[in-house]
């Protein structure tokens, strides 16, 4: 299923999410409160169009889904919505429960957590789930987000490894087909913390038709109608253009061999402004 002009939103976050939870150095997950309010987790509830503001969370990515479902139950509780449902899919066939089934058909919301993409995509890929969200998300007012490995997953294709440290030494980073709701974009996640831009890059300098977008940490896109994409949260989106780019010899090399790029095109987007992918160029 090809997605044109949906008339859902999605929310791509990149991980780290803050959930108003005290602050921890211990734990990256833990950011404290401060941005909570004006963040993006409010701003999910403030899109939802419905009457019950039902949110559901799909943990497959992680491997504590118990422990993530549970905070995110407290950060939309803290945001004065106790309206929320935890979906712990593990395999294949919980991906079919009818109980699942319902409540994807229900609900006004969902939140892929964080983890490991490859889970999301092999367990959900092709499943009457996945049919059902990608329905919701192309005709009904339906929000999906994704958090971390939720974002990475949300478009064709995705990133499933590599190391950002030999990012652009050819063959490092590796791609798969990813959960099809938005085409020719590639997500990567704690791109400013984790020293991703390599990798982004490499993504794009292999498929340039495609755009890179580097999701900081708390900090998001509001992606509309498939195509305005605006920057919420605390951080920064980088956004990696590949169709200007003049030469490569990512083609010629073996792998292992570094790479050069002449003219990569890059955008920098903080909270409030926006940027057009279907005219590759910035809203101020």
């Amino acid at each position: 299923m090809i997605i044109h002009n949906p008339k859902g939103k999605l929310i791509a976050i990149g991980g780290a999410v803050d959930k108003g939870t005290p602050p921890d150095t211990s734990n990256a997950e833990n950011l404290g409160a401060k941005f909570l309010e004006e963040g993006i987790l409010k701003r999910l509830l403030e899109e939802l169009k419905g009457e019950t503001n039902r949110v559901e969370i799909i943990t497959t990515a992680s491997l504590i889904p118990e422990e993530t479902g549970q905070h995110y139950i407290d950060a939309f509780k803290l945001l004065g919505n106790d309206n929320v449902g935890v979906m712990h899919i593990k395999n294949r066939a919980d991906a079919i429960n009818p109980d699942y089934l319902e409540r994807i058909r229900t609900t006004e919301g969902v939140l892929m957590t964080g983890g490991n993409q490859l889970r999301l995509t092999s367990i959900l890929g092709g499943t009457e789930l996945h049919g059902i969200l990608l329905n919701r998300y192309q005709n009904e007012g339906f929000i999906l987000g994704g958090t971390s490995a939720g974002a990475m997953a949300m478009s064709n294709t995705m990133i499933n490894s590599g190391s950002s440290a030999e990012a652009l030494l050819k063959g490092e980073v590796k791609m798969s087909r990813g959960l099809g709701f938005i085409n020719d974009i590639t997500f990567d996640s704690h791109f400013i913390k984790r020293g991703r831009f390599g990798r982004l890059c490499q993504a794009i300098v292999g498929n340039p038709a495609s755009i890179g977008i580097g999701l900081g940490e708390d900090t998001g896109l509001l992606i509309t109608n498939g195509d305005h994409m605006e920057a919420i949260g605390s951080g920064l989106v980088i956004i990696v253009e590949g169709d200007k780019i003049k030469y490569t010899d990512m083609a010629d090399l073996e792998d292992g061999q570094p790479m050069s790029i002449e003219n990569l095109t890059v955008h920098v987007l903080s909270k409030g402004h926006s940027y057009i992918f279907s005219e590759r160029r910035m809203e101020h």
